[in-house]
């Protein structure tokens, strides 16, 4: 646990980091178990309150319970929730569930699009409104220039070339040759005017790690994870038609946990049910150059 212990400071460290040094701060949150430790430990770096806007891009395509988890979460734990959704696309359906655009134009559309101008506010933003119980629009359309995202190294080839603080430009557009180095825990926050920046404080955590976390804080999850007696459950989430889920007996986060110890996943990408990482050649790296998680 003591490794567990040094990972959560540094995270919390990165957090609070982020949150002195810009103005306009927001987390992505994609109700999967990454963005959830994230949510978890931002909660605690802050004492129990979340002091930036929670970005959740909705593609309407989730699996139901992903957006019903948000929601809960959303009222329980007052949290600051706003999402982002590409309706011009949708309207007009280019999207790959309609059959008029592949997955990865898909993708690029619902995802790194809707992604992209949310953040920076060009199109309607929706906040959830606690005493109304519903989401309105959200009246700030100030651009986000710090977002906070639960990326790990190790998870997909692309990330492993990120930084804990990592520059996009002013089209979100990511140039990775041009990073500063991190060394001895010293961190770059101070960028050029217009400079979008995404901040990634759990770089350095493995799937594992997540998973032995979850079970030391009892964090809460969708039931997506985990075996229903069907001998199968979702090691990644995403949309429902391009998602699918791996075979496994895991019922719990310990049986996860020894799974993942066992090695019996060794040879299984942690993104292997994500059908849009095939179609980008076994990646991500095409889409996250143009402003994707």
């Amino acid at each position: 646990m003591e490794h567990l212990d040094q990972l959560e400071n540094i995270s919390i460290h990165i957090l609070r980091e982020a949150y002195a040094n810009f103005k306009n701060l927001c987390m992505l949150w994609s109700i999967g178990k990454d963005s959830t430790v994230l949510l978890w430990l931002a909660r605690k770096a802050f004492l129990g309150h979340v002091p930036f806007a929670l970005v959740h891009i909705d593609t309407s395509y989730k699996i139901p319970e992903m957006i019903k988890y948000r929601d809960e979460l959303t009222r329980q734990w007052h949290l600051n929730m706003v999402y982002g959704m590409n309706t011009e696309a949708l309207e007009s359906k280019q999207t790959f569930p309609d059959g008029n655009a592949d997955r990865l134009t898909c993708c690029r559309l619902l995802k790194t699009e809707a992604l992209k101008n949310t953040l920076s506010g060009r199109w309607p933003r929706y906040r959830f409104n606690h005493s109304e119980g519903k989401y309105e629009l959200d009246p700030n359309t100030e651009p986000y220039t710090g977002v906070i995202a639960g990326v790990r190294s190790d998870e997909e080839g692309s990330r492993s070339k990120e930084r804990y603080f990592s520059a996009r430009d002013r089209q979100s557009e990511w140039d990775i040759a041009d990073q500063p180095p991190e060394l001895w825990s010293q961190y770059k926050t101070d960028f050029a005017p217009g400079t979008h920046v995404r901040i990634h404080p759990l770089l350095d955590w493995t799937e594992l790690n997540i998973w032995e976390y979850i079970d030391r804080e009892k964090i809460p999850t969708v039931s997506l994870y985990y075996n229903q007696g069907d001998g199968k459950r979702y090691r990644s989430l995403g949309c429902k038609t391009c998602t699918f889920p791996i075979e496994s007996q895991s019922r719990n986060v310990k049986e996860i946990i020894e799974e993942l110890k066992s090695g019996q996943l060794a040879n299984i990408a942690e993104r292997s049910g994500r059908a849009q990482d095939a179609e980008d050649g076994g990646g991500l790296e095409t889409l996250r150059r143009d402003g994707y998680m």
